[in-house]
């Protein structure tokens, strides 16, 4: 992985490097030009969609105008959620789908991730294939400069609307949401026009927050990373189910009727032991992050369900899921993929499913989240001012041994940087609230120590 691409395509401050207007003018070529020398038959044609932040529009026009100069179309799909653009990639013959979001980062962020025409995310190889030509712009900026015949942009007819109905078209058959109660947070973001108005149409009674957009409200104080709100409203309107999304709609965080907040991890649960029921896990196995709550792998055991662990990132848990020949995997921050219907984590898909488990039981969401006990975990985000190798951090390394002394079999340390972000993740699970969040801290004061920015 390079200097650029993370752990989901390039992040970072908008107008700043990489999500400049010349970086991005740089990168439209660059994609272009990798998609023409990779791909046969290709369309010369790509879509690009985009969340609801302030910069959006600006990036979007930037990376549009570099595809263009390359002498391909481009279709604007507006905003929309990500896992729409990948749908529309593999539906509508694009030879690539991009997307400019920073999926839950505030609103001053922005970023470029990218899915092939099949729908899938980019390998390692690819993305590594796409930065070069970034950082060694001269030989696209003379291609571009001899063609006369350059590409236009088009705007997307009924985007939206054809990825509702592929998303509602996933339902089972006998499946109903009628007179079902919803509270749907959409982060002011791109779920929150086409959320309610799925949920509405399968019957539900949807009340909505989060849901309007200015710009700069995205994931502030909503959606799936601050779901506080969502699940006092659901208490409130006596709702079944509350359903918080991200800034670009491909996480779920579910809120049973209680106003107890589910993990993906517990999401997922409920989810592999209704499919397992149904027979639709053929090869029982569910494949997470190494992030995954340990109660999680224990629950799956106890269902006859085995479990893999990938790295982190959501297009690792899939490259898991393809060579196991799963159906079903994920990250407990929410990313679910149902791979015997899309190609990448679906938050509103994900959300369909859980209703699923919900009515095929007949049971209320908390009783269903007892299908998974939920060791104690705490994870504490250090601000950090570079990212060298944790094994090479003497203190670090020390502290996290003797943390992991003290819990023994009771529980784990990981210790890990963000792939998005400037920042280290520190998380421990442990046997008691008191003590793990102890054990965290201490840990956190020492990456502070030797990392902070402060």
């Amino acid at each position: 992985m390079g200097d650029l691409f993370g752990t989901d395509g390039i992040r970072g401050m908008a107008n700043q490097y990489p999500l400049d207007c010349e970086t991005a003018l740089t990168a439209g070529r660059a994609i272009a030009a990798f998609f023409e020398n990779t791909a046969t038959g290709g369309s010369n044609r790509f879509v690009i969609g985009q969340d609801t932040r302030i910069s959006g529009n600006m990036l979007v026009s930037a990376l549009a105008a570099g595809i263009c100069s390359m002498g391909k179309d481009v279709y604007l799909a507006g905003v929309i959620p990500t896992p729409a653009v990948a749908f529309l990639a593999a539906a509508r013959g694009f030879d690539a789908g991009i997307v400019i979001s920073a999926s839950h980062n505030p609103y001053y962020d922005n970023g470029i991730k990218l899915f092939r025409r099949d729908g899938y995310k980019l390998s390692d190889e690819a993305e590594a294939g796409i930065e070069a030509l970034i950082r060694n712009p001269g030989p696209l900026l003379a291609e571009s400069a001899a063609i006369r015949q350059v590409g236009t942009v088009h705007h997307l007819d009924d985007a939206r609307g054809q990825y509702r109905r592929f998303v509602g078209g996933c339902l089972s058959d006998g499946i109903s949401l009628a007179g079902m109660k919803l509270v749907v947070d959409g982060s002011n973001g791109a779920a929150s026009d086409i959320a309610p108005v799925l949920f509405r149409e399968l019957g539900a009674s949807v009340k909505t927050m989060g849901c309007s957009p200015d710009g700069i409200n995205i994931n502030d104080g909503c959606g799936s990373q601050h779901p506080e709100a969502l699940a006092e409203r659901v208490v409130k309107d006596g709702a079944a189910l509350g359903l918080a999304f991200d800034g670009d709609a491909d996480r779920l965080i579910a809120v049973d009727e209680k106003g107890t907040v589910l993990s993906g991890d517990q999401v997922m649960a409920i989810c592999a032991r209704d499919m397992k029921e149904k027979g639709q896990l053929a090869n029982p196995v569910v494949v997470t992050t190494v992030m995954s709550n340990l109660g999680f792998g224990a629950a799956l055991k106890k269902m006859g369900i085995d479990h893999i662990q990938a790295r982190v990132g959501d297009r690792y848990v899939m490259q898991e899921m393809v060579a196991a020949d799963a159906v079903l995997g994920g990250e407990d921050s929410g990313h679910m993929i149902f791979l015997n219907h899309h190609t990448t984590g679906d938050g509103m898909l994900a959300a369909l499913k859980l209703v699923e488990a919900m009515q095929s039981s007949g049971r209320p969401l908390s009783e269903l989240s007892t299908v998974m006990t939920v060791f104690p975990q705490r994870l504490i985000n250090v601000d950090v001012r570079a990212k060298p190798e944790i094994g090479t951090i003497g203190p670090v390394m020390q502290v996290i041994e003797t943390v992991e002394n003290q819990l023994g079999e009771q529980g784990r340390v990981l210790v890990r940087y963000s792939g998005t972000q400037p920042q280290c993740r520190v998380m421990v699970e442990g046997p008691t609230e008191q003590e793990t969040n102890a054990l965290c801290r201490q840990i956190a004061r020492v990456v502070e120590q030797e990392l902070g920015n402060g």
